[in-house]
């Protein structure tokens, strides 16, 4: 005897395509929105604080220093998110590539290596991610260059 496939529950998208359900409320996924940029500022600034002070003790300068360092990079993930949103696929992906090389720059030279090295490091990232995003983007996209 045969049986029908069950398929699984989705909810339709736009243009009638199937999506995922949305299993978080707008609550959720407003405290996500700022909780992840936050949480990563924390975890960044920690990081830089414990590249300059290579293993010495922690002082209130450093402190004061991984404090400083985590809200800049919260300021410029938010900054970078709300205008990376209003660029098309190829600023939006050289947006997020030039942050997120410049990031891994900043920590590289809090650890006291050679520039040429910080610098070619941070390229080789911006470089990786800006093709990633831009690969990601381009195919979330349809014929009309319009987001799904």
């Amino acid at each position: 005897m045969a049986h029908a496939v069950p398929t699984p529950k989705t909810s339709a998208g736009p243009a009638g395509r199937r999506t995922t359900p949305d299993v978080f409320g707008p609550r959720t996924h407003l405290l996500a929105k700022w909780a992840v940029p936050v949480v990563a500022g924390l975890i960044y600034g920690y990081w830089a604080a414990a590249n300059r002070r290579y293993g010495g003790p922690v002082t209130g300068w450093n402190l004061l220093f991984g404090f400083l360092t985590a809200l800049a990079f919260v300021v410029l993930y938010a900054v970078v998110r709300a205008v990376a949103q209003r660029l098309p696929r190829e600023g939006h992906a050289v947006l997020w590539g030039a942050f997120a090389g410049s990031a891994l720059g900043f920590l590289y030279v809090q650890s006291g290596v050679a520039m040429f090295t910080c610098i070619l490091a941070s390229l080789l990232l911006a470089g990786a991610v800006t093709a990633a995003m831009f690969y990601v983007f381009y195919s979330r996209e349809d014929a009309t260059g319009h987001r799904v």
